[in-house]
């Protein structure tokens, strides 16, 4: 009863204070100007890699301010435990699955010798599709992707042929050749003995590091865009390998004993030049006079490379389906809406920024385009703490190289969470309010809640039209398959 009543007191102050700042403004004669959008979108951060989140390691006093004052969600989620359907999800509202974009583009061939034959999929995000960026541009607002695109190529699946304005740094690759300019990558291409070559940023100067001069563009956007709504979507390549970070930065982290660090000293670094962004972002909205009018969403494509961070106390990492690989950071700033400081634990999910961003805008909602997207607007405000009773899919029919990392598809409902993994057969069941590790697999014991889930899961894989895997007829398990290899 002590916790309800300080919940509640708690959202009546800020609510006052809220509805006091409104009120003074509106005294001002201010005439209501549409809210700018501020998307940022980090590569491979881990849920535990912000200081915010937990972590005593990584510095990011930027983004722990940015969670102080706005709503920062415990159990949010990437749509794929990879990057590239989870950035579909994003600009559409629905479930990779649904779209046929379900692997990291542009993968590479099934492996003609492993057990099962990979689900079909797509290599680049459908034109068809009207993203976001579309519909905020159909309402007037300037429109920039500023870094990593990774959904596909010329000759209509940039940036550019899906409702922005202006495309800086995006193409169809997932990282830089190098952090550092000129940033030219030369990459095997999976499976064809082919090579790939590309730069991000065609001009620079020597020693310029890339998440910086993508924050000096992205400052640059907003100083020009103050006249007019602006929807500036940020999708850093960093902190994606190659680990590459600025050494002055690198040094700081060395004084740190080895048991105290939970990550890389370089991925150290890269996080903090993340960091240190997001407060260069910050600061120029607020020298702008636009931060009271900007809503700013933090979060990332998937959970933490196991090579770079620990993901503990979740487990496993990017590419596994357990929660270290799809669980993530997410903090909406949402000025005289999102209560300052509120911890919302409601579980969430990439296709729901979609409709959130057009309600900050003022404009209808789409249902019939983000098919599997809710607004957070009501967990934002305090009206309620908990969202219209759904299950949130995962569908990944493909093998990778991630540890921990197989074929599988996932339902979690409430704080249950069911894994059917295809290679090799099995089923697994988690209670995460008790076992946020998932380390106790209570399929079973639980046999009646493990047959519902199953159920429910193969009703959602008949609906969105999932791709099934199917026998490969030329296994032969004496051969051990060569592995995908995306590295240069």
């Amino acid at each position: 009863m002590k916790t309800r009543l300080k919940y509640f007191w708690q959202i009546v102050f800020c609510l006052t204070v809220l509805l006091g700042s409104v009120l003074a403004r509106l005294a001002d004669g201010a005439e209501p100007k549409p809210m700018n959008i501020v998307l940022f979108l980090i590569d491979d951060l881990g849920w535990r890699d912000l200081g915010c989140q937990g972590s005593a390691y990584y510095q990011t006093p930027h983004i722990d301010r940015l969670a102080q004052e706005g709503v920062r969600f415990t159990d949010a989620y990437a749509a794929c435990a990879v990057c590239s359907p989870t950035r579909a999800a994003l600009m559409t509202g629905k479930y990779p699955a649904r779209l046929l974009l379900t692997d990291w583009l542009p993968s590479g061939r099934w492996n003609p010798k492993a057990k099962l034959r990979e689900g079909r999929f797509i290599r680049g995000l459908p034109i068809e599709e009207f993203t976001l960026a579309e519909a905020l541009r159909e309402a007037g607002y300037r429109t920039a992707s500023i870094g990593k695109w990774h959904l596909g190529s010329e000759p209509f699946s940039l940036p550019e042929h899906h409702g922005f304005d202006v495309n800086i740094a995006g193409n169809a690759h997932g990282a830089p050749g190098s952090y550092f300019f000129p940033y030219q990558g030369n990459w095997l291409i999976p499976t064809t003995g082919l090579r790939a070559k590309w730069n991000v940023l065609a001009d620079g100067k020597p020693g310029e590091y890339l998440t910086d001069r993508l924050t000096d563009e992205a400052v640059t956007f907003i100083q020009e865009s103050r006249d007019k709504p602006f929807f500036l979507y940020f999708p850093h390549y960093g902190v994606h390998t190659p680990l590459q970070a600025k050494e002055d930065i690198i040094a700081r982290y060395e004084t740190v004993p080895e048991d105290q660090r939970q990550g890389k000293l370089v991925y150290a670094a890269m996080v903090q030049s993340i960091d240190d962004s997001v407060g260069r972002v910050l600061a120029t909205l607020e020298e702008s006079q636009l931060d009271q009018n900007t809503v700013v969403i933090f979060t990332s494509d998937n959970g933490g490379f196991y090579n770079a961070t620990s993901n503990a106390p979740l487990r496993a990492n990017k590419g596994a389906y357990y929660e270290g690989g799809i669980r993530v950071p997410l903090i909406v700033k949402w000025p005289d809406i999102a209560i300052p400081g509120l911890i919302v634990n409601e579980p969430v999910t990439s296709t729901d920024l979609y409709p959130t961003c057009l309600a900050a805008a003022e404009l209808p909602l789409r249902p019939n385009q983000h098919l599997d997207g809710v607004n957070l607007k009501p967990l934002l405000n305090g009206t309620s703490q908990r969202l219209p009773q759904r299950s949130l899919f995962w569908h990944y029919p493909h093998y990778n190289d991630h540890p921990s990392s197989v074929p599988s598809s996932v339902i979690r409902k409430g704080p249950w969470k069911l894994i059917e993994t295809f290679d090799p057969e099995g089923i697994e069941l988690y209670d995460l309010a008790n076992d946020i590790g998932e380390t106790k697999n209570l399929a079973a014991t639980e046999t009646t809640r493990t047959a519902e889930l199953l159920e429910e899961l193969n009703r959602w894989r008949v609906t969105v039209g999932a791709e099934r895997m199917f026998p490969n007829p030329d296994f032969d398990p004496s051969e051990v398959p060569a592995k995908k290899s995306k590295k240069k």
